[in-house]
C-alpha cells in the first residue's frame, strides 16, 4: 500500500475561477469546430484536416477577438460575454472569410448567425440553467 504524496510535493490545485475560464474556452472552440465539421460534411467536404483548419481559422480569430473583446476571463459563461463573443465569431470570422478569398454568401452569414448562436449562447443557457437548479436544490 502506498501513502499519499507529502501536500509539500503535491501539484497545487486550479482555483476554481482559472478551472471555469478554461473549461468555457473549450466548449467555445468546440462550438466552432462542431459548426465547422458539420458545414464541410453538409457540403460533403473530407474531414481533411488542412481544410477543416482553413474554414475554421476565421471563425476562431473572431472567437478570440470577442473573448478579449468582452473580457471573458472575468464570466466566462455570462449571456453579455456569450452575445459578444458569437456575434464576434460571426462578424470577424466572415470579414477575414472575404479578405482571406473564401468568400461568403447571405444564406451562410445567416447560417453561421444561427448555428453558432444556438451553440455558444446554447452552452450558457444551460449552464445558468444547471447552476440555478443547484442552487435552488441546496
Amino acid at each position: 500500500m502506498t501513502s499519499p504524496a507529502p501536500a509539500a510535493l503535491a501539484p497545487p490545485e486550479t482555483p476554481a475561477p482559472a478551472r471555469r475560464t478554461a473549461s468555457a474556452a473549450a466548449l467555445d472552440v468546440a462550438s466552432v469546430a462542431v459548426f465547422v465539421v458539420a458545414g464541410r460534411h453538409s457540403h460533403a467536404e473530407g474531414p481533411d484536416l488542412a481544410g477543416t483548419a482553413s474554414t475554421a481559422w476565421p471563425f476562431l480569430s473572431g472567437l478570440a477577438a470577442g473573448w478579449v473583446a468582452a473580457g471573458a476571463w472575468r464570466a466566462p459563461a455570462s449571456r453579455r460575454t456569450g452575445v459578444v463573443v458569437w456575434v464576434s465569431a460571426v462578424a470577424l470570422g466572415q470579414a477575414l472569410r472575404v479578405v482571406g478569398g473564401r468568400g461568403t454568401e447571405a444564406s451562410f452569414v445567416v447560417v453561421s448567425a444561427v448555428v453558432l448562436g444556438i451553440l455558444l449562447l446554447g452552452w450558457r443557457g444551460l449552464a445558468s440553467a444547471l447552476a440555478r437548479l443547484t442552487a435552488s436544490g441546496s
